[in-house]
């Protein structure tokens, strides 16, 4: 069942304060609430966002590209297959002609001996003109074809450079924008190995549709894209269950378009101090699920405990301003494509 918060998100931040302050009255030890914050700059963000697209995108029509060549691949030697066999019997007319030497259809009708030979020998070279008119078409006709699944072949070669092209320089424009605040490539997290979730549905040639914010988030108030409730929903059948906040009005990132969760370390929800123990264990896993079923959910990006997964980057380095919640520590960022 999905954890929910007892109060409402517009009297939660009194209630809080209220008890947090009767807390410090107590001498209690009540950790305060800790809003979520997906860190950066709003140009950083832009940045992570438009080269984790451009990098999905290039990788679909990478992908495709390669199972267009396969079957090409294929073609082409069937049809090559084809091509040694015609080109067989084809020899085969050319040596029946060189050991006949140069009998034309003429001299073979007038050395009939009778009416009735003479028209079954002119049916005969009818019957040979026929077939070895087929075989020379069709000798041509494959060759034709061998030609076009090279011509082919070769442009889904060329696209793929292409591609890779693209995704080489995202990955540079990624690693770019992050320099403020990363220090380079870090180990990611380990748990998680399960790559359980049911892709969200694509387009019919692999890429993603585009989706606006929708659909009712069951998180919030607000919205979400199709493809965010579906891996909000692969993610609690995948046993992560902790509170979950996904639509957010910021002033930027991915939560106001309806295409990002923040999912809480600490079972009771957001705490203002760095997860620990179970808590930081569930964080790892959860990241780490996330990462290894990014290509069925549509991930752009994962940020936990001082680091970000970008798909063209891998795991790196994430600094924020040093309290749990820019920095992570204390929840499991997922922004969706």
């Amino acid at each position: 069942m999905r954890r929910t918060r007892p109060v409402g998100r517009r009297v939660r931040r009194p209630l809080i304060a209220l008890f947090a302050a009767a807390a410090l009255l107590l001498g209690g030890g009540v950790p305060a609430y800790a809003e979520p914050d997906e860190g950066g700059t709003k140009k950083l963000r832009d940045a992570l966002a438009a080269t984790a697209k451009a990098h999905i995108e290039a990788k679909g029509k990478l992908d495709s590209s390669k199972a267009r060549q396969k079957q090409l691949t294929k073609q082409l030697a069937a049809v090559e297959v084809r091509l040694v066999e015609l080109t067989a019997q084809v020899g085969e007319v050319a040596a029946q002609s060189y050991r006949m030497g140069r009998l034309t259809p003429t001299a073979m009708l007038l050395n009939s001996a009778s009416p009735e030979e003479f028209l079954d020998r002119a049916a005969s070279l009818d019957l040979m003109a026929q077939r070895d008119g087929k075989r020379l078409r069709g000798l041509a006709e494959v060759r034709e074809q061998a030609r076009q699944a090279k011509v082919a072949v070769d442009t889904e070669v060329r696209e793929q450079q292409k591609q890779v092209a693209v995704m080489n320089n995202k990955k540079k424009e990624a690693e770019a924008a992050l320099a403020e605040v990363s220090s380079g490539s870090s180990g990611g997290f380990s748990g998680g190995n399960s790559a359980s979730a049911r892709p969200a549905p694509r387009n019919s040639d692999g890429s993603w549709p585009s989706e606006s914010c929708s659909l009712n988030d069951p998180t919030s108030s607000g919205c979400i894209t199709p493809r965010t409730l579906n891996a909000l929903n692969q993610t609690k059948a995948a046993g992560y269950k902790r509170y979950v906040n996904c639509f957010d009005n910021r002033p930027s990132g991915e939560h106001p378009k309806g295409r990002a969760c923040d999912f809480s370390a600490a079972a009771g929800g957001f705490e203002n101090r760095s997860a620990t123990g179970g808590d930081r264990a569930y964080g790892d896993s959860l990241a780490a699920w996330h990462v290894r079923n990014a290509n069925r959910l549509g991930v752009l990006y994962v940020i936990w405990y001082r680091q970000i997964w970008h798909p063209g980057t891998g795991w790196r380095s994430y600094g924020g301003s040093g309290s749990p919640a820019a920095d992570h520590t204390n929840h499991v960022h997922l922004s969706m494509y």
